[in-house]
């Protein structure tokens, strides 16, 4: 699934879609499964969620077949969550943009960032995830349902 072996994915990698990160400055690292503390993940959600309260975040991370994350510098300023429903179902949660990062095109190479069924994942029958989100017309506007896309 990676081509460093250690779970990480960069958005150039030939593991993701072709053309991800290609609006995105450069510097930008977007990764698959990257070790990822509650720490750094509360310090995203603060700066891009007002009201948030620190979590603790194990039994969240106990539960996701992976995680999308992008960081800067060092610095996370973007993640996504894939948890499944114990079928053959994954969707995406808690897709967080830091408002620094945003209107770029983060938030969609994160999105698009899923490399294909996570281990997890096809260990458990998982063929197929959902987006909580609809399409959006050029306008803006929600323009149809809920699109699943395929790992397959």
């Amino acid at each position: 699934m990676t081509p460093g072996g250690d779970g990480s994915t960069p958005a150039t990698s030939g593991g993701l879609d072709a053309g991800l990160g290609a609006d995105l400055d450069l510097g930008l690292a977007v990764e698959v499964d990257r070790a990822l503390t509650g720490d750094e993940l509360n310090t995203l959600f603060h700066a891009a969620w007002p009201g948030h309260r620190g979590t603790d975040f194990g039994p969240v991370f106990a539960r996701s077949l992976l995680r999308v994350t992008a960081r800067r510098g060092g610095r996370l300023v973007g993640y996504v969550n894939v948890v499944g429903d114990g079928g053959v179902h994954a969707f995406l949660l808690d897709t967080t943009v830091h408002p620094e990062e945003r209107r770029r095109g983060l938030g969609v190479t994160l999105v698009r960032a899923r490399p294909g069924p996570p281990a997890g994942a096809a260990r458990s029958g998982c063929t197929w995830t959902t987006s909580p989100t609809s399409p959006r017309s050029t306008s803006g506007a929600a323009s149809g349902p809920r699109r699943p896309a395929s790992w397959t």
